[in-house]
């Protein structure tokens, strides 16, 4: 018998998540694939490409569509809703393509963080399923994996910023 007193995230990000929509085994490939075909499909005026890989597919199609706000506060940051649509950051080939080199991986649209355009961050996960956000004040490293993410952006953990060599 399942043992339904736990959960795969802590108990305030599943809530968030379970009153977005979300529950255990949501899976909308369709969802996934038409964004996987639109991004895939889009060049910008100066040629850059979006990746497009398995990881980031699944996380498509398990959180495509949702919009999460957190419940609180948040531990040392206020927490801001968060959107899952690649298509936030259909204008952001080359921006995800550079820190894609910089990092050593290649890096794809998850969704938005942020109430407003002047707030918004673009969340973006790598091919080893990685989750970072870039917005006006830098780049962030949000979890090794997309419940590590979602942990830090709804319980308003401060992110790690990241750093370039000298």
């Amino acid at each position: 018998m399942p043992d339904l007193t736990s959960t795969r995230f802590p108990v305030n990000v599943d809530a968030a998540l379970r009153e977005a929509g979300w529950q255990p085994g949501r899976w909308d490939i369709k969802l996934a694939e038409e964004w996987a075909d639109t991004l895939r499909a889009h060049t910008s005026p100066a040629g850059h490409r979006h990746a497009v890989f398995p990881a980031v597919v699944e996380a498509w199609a398990e959180f495509g569509g949702l919009l999460v706000t957190p419940p609180g506060h948040g531990r040392q940051i206020a927490p801001a809703p968060l959107r899952f649509d690649p298509l936030a950051g259909l204008h952001l080939a080359r921006t995800l393509g550079d820190l894609g080199r910089a990092l050593d991986t290649e890096l794809a649209p998850l969704g938005e963080e942020g109430e407003n355009s002047e707030q918004r961050a673009i969340l973006a996960m790598d091919t080893e399923g990685r989750v970072y956000s870039i917005d006006h004040t830098g780049d962030w490293f949000l979890g090794r994996d997309i419940d590590a993410a979602l942990a830090t952006l709804v319980t308003g953990t401060q992110p790690t910023r990241l750093t370039t060599a000298p």
